[in-house]
């Protein structure tokens, strides 16, 4: 099987995967109990909407449609990018996803970057000096901050660094003076966000590089006792060009598809830690939307994350075929 053909099948699997995971995604949020009446608190709120308004509220979210009407509706919806109105905010998801999506892309992208350099490169150290001061300080590190929550270590670092030693705000993206007086100077903007930053990143990053290490530890271990490392080093070759080129080399496919994975999930966002830190991005808004049974954003966070996963998945193995020319598309 060729290389279009490979792709044009594996595009098939994945319009089939997807529609099961939108059905799936219907499914679950038509048995959640008490999805009616939120919008019904929503009318009965106090805003005086006309009998009009509460007309076109239903038909918006199809509330005395019958099921099957709801389906068509909602398979449209989010094929199209057409996510409706948040119950809780009443503005369009996609508007309110374009606030949350860049602080997200922010965070989790430096901290996954981060865990992924760091982790992979103590895991080739580790392997390459196993059972040595570093391997062992290594992994030990690598499984007790992967064994830790998240909350515990956010609030640790919060109750040190901010509460006692006042070095870094106490959560939040930018100060609450921004809000009225924007600043001007694009440095100081730089700063202030790296300074606001810093937390909520350093715990994402040592919860995920051990990871990374235990991984990239284990499959280079393996690839060390290969007979071509052996004849690799009978070459005369360095011993960097050994464990980077020939061993990392064939011992990456299990670490490419995790690390497509983890930029997938960036989507998603990190629920726990931005709501410690009360950093305004996908995961605390998808917090919110929990709280309020928002069910059109909810379903917009999960399609989009799924959908994230399915192309990630996409991504690796096509990859596979670029790194390891043992592996045939087929």
């Amino acid at each position: 099987m060729g290389l279009k053909t490979y792709i044009l099948k594996r595009f098939a699997y994945m319009l089939v995967l997807t529609f099961f995971v939108l059905t799936l995604n219907f499914i679950i949020f038509e048995l959640i109990p008490g999805t009616n009446g939120v919008l019904e608190s929503l009318i009965g709120s106090g805003k005086n909407f006309s009998q009009a308004q509460i007309d076109a509220l239903k038909a918006l979210y199809h509330i005395d449609d019958p099921v099957q009407v709801r389906y068509g509706a909602y398979m449209y919806n989010m094929l199209t990018l057409k996510f409706g109105l948040s119950f809780r905010t009443q503005n369009p998801v996609l508007q309110d996803m374009e606030g949350f999506l860049p602080n997200t892309l922010v965070l989790l992208g430096i901290s996954t970057l981060l865990s992924i350099v760091i982790g992979i490169g103590l895991g080739i150290l580790s392997a390459h000096k196993r059972g040595g001061a570093v391997d062992s300080t290594s992994v030990f590190a690598s499984l007790t901050t992967f064994s830790l929550p998240t909350f515990w270590m956010g609030l640790l670092l919060l109750a040190v660094f901010s509460v006692q030693l006042s070095w870094f705000p106490f959560g939040g993206n930018i100060p609450d003076s921004w809000l009225i007086h924007p600043p001007s100077n694009i440095l100081t903007v730089i700063t202030t966000k790296i300074w606001y930053a810093f937390l909520p990143v350093t715990v994402l990053t040592l919860f995920q590089y051990g990871f990374y290490v235990l991984l990239t530890r284990a499959t280079m271990l393996e690839a060390l006792t290969e007979d071509y490392i052996i004849t690799a080093r009978a070459k005369g070759l360095s011993e960097t060009k050994v464990l980077v080129k020939h061993a990392f080399k064939n011992a990456s496919l299990p670490i490419i598809t995790s690390v497509a994975l983890a930029f997938a999930s960036i989507l998603g966002g990190a629920i726990i830690t931005e709501t410690v830190f009360r950093w305004p991005g996908l995961g605390l808004w998808t917090f919110l939307s929990i709280g309020f049974k928002d069910i059109p954003v909810l379903q917009a966070i999960f399609f989009i994350s799924a959908m994230a996963v399915i192309i990630a998945n996409f991504i690796a193995d096509l990859i596979y075929g670029i790194i390891d020319p043992r592996i045939k598309y087929s």
